[in-house]
């Protein structure tokens, strides 16, 4: 995470028991499915009304997206599907690495990237976002480990493990370079969380650096292998990305329209819920088209 600017002052900390696996379901929540909505649908672009949309996902970063057996799940795989209920709009889940997604929307092969992308400045030179979460950045490691967790200094001279191309990369990278000559941060990006996780399993890295609720997951389900040190940093938002096109930003509003009708009818919040994420809601959703925020 990182967007310093726009952070939301609050710190997302998850408590024990919002720590259970994701596919619990809250007894007696709201439908997590969502309804048509015909003022909505007539904001999306002709050119996406009769066609497949294709939405690209990073299917390895539970609780937000992951695999159950070959079906895809997660909060941000059911927010999508309620937008796309509520907007009357088919899409289709591709899972994708996560650092060839925001390329894959450039080019036109997706139309949506939904991967927990941080809405910072340097991805909004080449996309759209609708912002609909808050997450910040969380550091975990093997229970058995020493290291303890006060910030950024904490890292130096430790081996790091983030997935390519995220916000824990880049904020990893800018943290070493305050470090004490001699005690850089090793760090090292891997294609997916999962191959990242078992990098600190195995003990090729001292700690994984990822976004909070996903280190408190990894921890939570790991049968006492990891665990959580210190607390959550750099709390920002998420965004839904589309492309850098008329029809782009025109799709960017009709989701945008969307999610505040999720938020508005209690189906956003039982989506959450339904994944113990509730911490990180936001009362509204945001967009941000060309760089400027609306």
């Amino acid at each position: 995470m990182q967007r310093i600017s726009r952070v939301r002052q609050v710190l997302v900390m998850v408590g024990i028991g919002s720590l259970m696996l994701a596919s619990s379901v809250v007894a007696g929540a709201a439908s997590t499915k969502g309804t048509y909505n015909a003022v909505d649908a007539k904001l999306v672009p002709t050119t996406y009304k009769h066609t497949t949309l294709q939405v690209a996902t990073d299917a390895t970063y539970a609780p937000d997206e992951y695999m159950v057996g070959t079906t895809m799940v997660g909060f941000d795989v059911d927010l999508m599907k309620a937008v796309a209920t509520t907007l009357g709009i088919k899409i289709n889940e591709n899972a994708a690495v996560f650092a060839t997604i925001l390329a894959g929307i450039k080019s036109g092969r997706y139309q949506i990237g939904n991967s927990s992308f941080t809405d910072e400045k340097s991805r909004e030179l080449q996309v759209n976002f609708v912002d609909y979460y808050q997450a910040g950045e969380g550091v975990y490691a093997k229970s058995s480990s020493k290291v303890v967790f006060t910030g950024f200094k904490s890292f130096c001279g430790l081996k790091v493990a983030v997935e390519t191309d995220t916000s824990e990369q880049k904020d990893a990278t800018k943290a070493s370079k305050a470090c004490p000559a001699g005690k850089q941060i090793i760090i090292t990006g891997y294609p997916t969380q999962t191959t990242a996780n078992l990098a600190v399993l195995s003990g090729q890295a001292d700690v994984g650096f990822v976004d909070s609720q996903v280190a408190a997951y990894i921890a939570a389900t790991s049968k006492g292998k990891f665990k959580v040190l210190g607390s959550a940093v750099n709390v920002a938002p998420y965004g839904i990305a589309t492309p850098k096109t008329t029809a782009g930003a025109q799709l960017a509003q009709a989701i945008q329209a969307a999610m505040k009708t999720l938020i508005a009818n209690g189906t956003y919040h039982a989506i959450l819920a339904k994944y113990h994420e509730t911490a990180g809601a936001l009362t509204s959703s945001e967009i941000v088209l060309n760089g400027a925020l609306s």
